[in-house]
């Protein structure tokens, strides 16, 4: 993910306006409380964590900004403890992940529908769900990520729902523990076309932007 320095934004806001009428992501420009993604809140004309809230998305690098994500919480279930986040590693050129498969049809283990558009999808599909930080709020929703075997395959697929990472062990998450921070849960399509079985459960991958 680019970063464009603070003082530029703030120039960049005043110049051409009309800039500020999108949705921004972490240090994106803004001039509203409404012109940031999820719980950023606008300060000084860039979107950031909102400290009344006490979020660390963009300080943590959920959003693409510096810093170690570490866990901001613990939950028990099957009968362990498992980290919660709300952070994910920095967005890069290339981003080291593991790749876990989903079931995205109704009934499947993805619980309720993709969190993106609401809806139910084929897992014939070529479609992936991004741990929370990397979701950032929903701003990569309906945009195709690179994924990188290390056979040397490599396939694009739209991202269509989160990986939460903060919440899990219920009726919503299908019973599942909260994802890890460093999650792209594809789909069989997914798998399928990177030549990878999906009984291994959990195989390391690289992804970038496509």
């Amino acid at each position: 993910m680019a970063h464009i320095s603070a003082f530029l934004l703030f120039n960049i806001m005043f110049i051409f306006p009309f800039l500020a009428n999108s949705l921004s992501s972490c240090n994106g420009p803004c001039r509203t409380l409404n012109d940031c993604f999820g719980q950023l809140i606008c300060i000084n004309g860039k979107c950031n964590d909102d400290p009344d809230v006490g979020t660390h998305i963009c300080s943590s690098g959920g959003g693409g900004g510096g810093g170690e994500c570490k866990p901001n919480g613990n939950m028990f279930c099957q009968g362990s403890s498992h980290p919660t986040f709300q952070c994910s590693p920095p967005v890069k050129m290339a981003n080291e992940a593991l790749l876990t498969n989903n079931n995205f049809e109704p009934g499947g283990d993805g619980g309720d529908p993709s969190e993106c558009d609401g809806q139910f999808h084929k897992n014939s599909e070529l479609i992936v769900a991004l741990s929370t930080g990397w979701y950032n709020g929903g701003s990569r929703c309906g945009k195709g990520i690179r994924i990188r075997a290390r056979n040397g395959k490599s396939v694009v697929a739209k991202v269509v729902d989160e990986c939460d990472s903060m919440n899990g062990c219920d009726k919503e998450h299908a019973g599942l523990p909260p994802c890890g921070n460093n999650i792209v849960d594809g789909s069989n399509a997914v798998w399928n076309t990177l030549g990878l079985n999906v009984d291994d459960g959990i195989v390391p991958v690289t992804w970038s932007m496509a």
